[in-house]
């Protein structure tokens, strides 16, 4: 992978994290994360035909009251590293890479879990911000909070970049 689809895959992750809190653009979506790290990649069709696969799964995920859905964001962005890696675009390559998504999306459910675990001192920090009116503080945290979110699915897929296919 050159450079630039390193760079353009590890934003692609950091946007499918923040997105699985959002849920305003859809990017945490296996179709469109995957699709995006296809095309960043050079390989589309193959990111295409993973999203498609992963989405019918992820369908069946949902949060209902205190119980969390497997990461879809993890899931999505490292499944296409995976197959992007192995250069292996048949549908055995990415049978393969449907198969690590579910593990992986309950892997994330612990980053997940750390992620939330950290936002409940962000709120009481901002709690006290608002009863001084200190309201770019609670903006600040705000945005740490959403960065977190980020970040919780861009250093997974970083560290599964930096680590050969061998």
């Amino acid at each position: 992978m050159s450079i630039i689809a390193i760079v353009l895959v590890v934003i692609i992750a950091f946007f499918a994290g923040m997105e699985g809190i959002l849920d305003q653009f859809q990017i945490h979506q296996p179709l469109v994360s995957a699709t995006l790290i296809g095309m960043a990649t050079g390989h589309l069709t193959a990111g295409i035909m993973l999203g498609g696969s992963l989405q019918m799964i992820a369908l069946g995920w949902a949060n209902i009251g205190a119980a969390v859905a497997p990461d879809i964001a993890l899931a999505s962005v490292a499944s296409a590293i995976i197959m992007v890696k192995s250069d292996n675009f048949t549908s055995t390559g990415i049978g393969v890479a449907v198969a690590s998504a579910i593990p992986l999306a309950v892997a994330g459910l612990f980053l997940t879990m750390i992620v939330r675990t950290i936002a409940v001192g962000l709120t009481h920090g901002a709690d006290a911000a608002a009863k001084e009116g200190k309201y770019q503080t609670i903006e600040r945290l705000h945005l740490f909070g959403l960065l977190l979110q980020g970040l919780r699915i861009a250093i997974p897929a970083g560290l599964l970049i930096a680590i050969p296919a061998a």
